[in-house]
């Protein structure tokens, strides 16, 4: 055993308490209803500052993006490489098994062949068997006029339907603007824009590609992406954990 296990094993039961103290109905009618949750508080401000202070780590990461560069949109984003830090590495362990009964739901309404496993190392098990090795879980950070543009975060055949994101920065204080926004596009209709307003310290979960919508004639597929509106002063940094790994 490391001389950090202890404070890791920890944290991690920190994470599972207050993952399982969450309201947990209340996101899943949100997640069915409009294809986003808002979890209220998941993170201590000094949780949040920690991750934060982790961005100028080059060591912590396997790559770093320039969205402009891809015109992804303004700011840039790091992919933790492995071992992941051990409160981001608890988020992604313990929330994935609430969420897996809700998407294996989902699929069986949209009638997709798709299965999820109940535990996070099967779906990472999963993953590896189509070539999907890498972790995912990143740190993002926009500068005053930085944006996201509406997209969808699907890194190889197995794609997990729900991910998070978790707002690191104090609202108002450290920034102003940059607020999430989930986007969906019904058949034959016109899109839909949710904004969705976060404190420090909580985050928003999401449909990463597509939901079923009840309809007159039963369920249909409805596409949703997301995205960060332009920051307008400040600094903005986010912690994404998606729960599918990439190629």
């Amino acid at each position: 055993m490391t001389g950090t296990a202890p404070a890791a094993i920890a944290e991690a039961t920190g994470v599972a308490g207050r993952v399982a103290g969450l309201d947990w109905a209340q996101i899943e009618r949100d997640l069915d209803e409009r294809g986003g949750a808002v979890t209220g508080s998941l993170l201590a401000p000094e949780e949040c500052a920690e991750l934060i202070a982790l961005y100028d780590q080059e060591e912590r990461f396997r790559s770093r993006v320039d969205m402009a560069r891809y015109r992804f949109g303004e700011g840039e984003y790091k992919y933790f490489a492995e071992p992941l830090p051990p409160l981001v590495a608890a988020l992604r362990r313990w929330i994935y098994p609430r969420l897996a009964p809700l998407a294996n739901r989902w699929m069986e309404r949209l009638g997709a062949g798709e299965h999820f496993p109940p535990g996070l190392d099967d779906l990472r098990a999963l993953c590896a068997q189509h070539g999907q090795r890498r972790p995912t879980p990143l740190l993002l950070r926009y500068e005053a006029g930085g944006y996201n543009c509406l997209h969808q975060d699907i890194y190889g055949r197995v794609a997990f339907p729900l991910q998070l994101t978790c707002l690191l920065s104090e609202p108002g204080t450290d920034f102003s603007g940059g607020e999430f926004v989930l986007v969906e596009q019904r058949p034959r209709q016109q899109s839909r824009a949710e904004v969705m307003a976060l404190r420090r310290g909580e985050a928003v979960i999401f449909t990463t590609r597509h939901r079923p919508a009840a309809g007159s004639r039963g369920d249909f597929r409805v596409t949703l992406r997301h995205g960060v509106s332009r920051v307008i002063s400040g600094r903005r940094f986010t912690l994404g954990v998606i729960f599918h790994d990439a190629e």
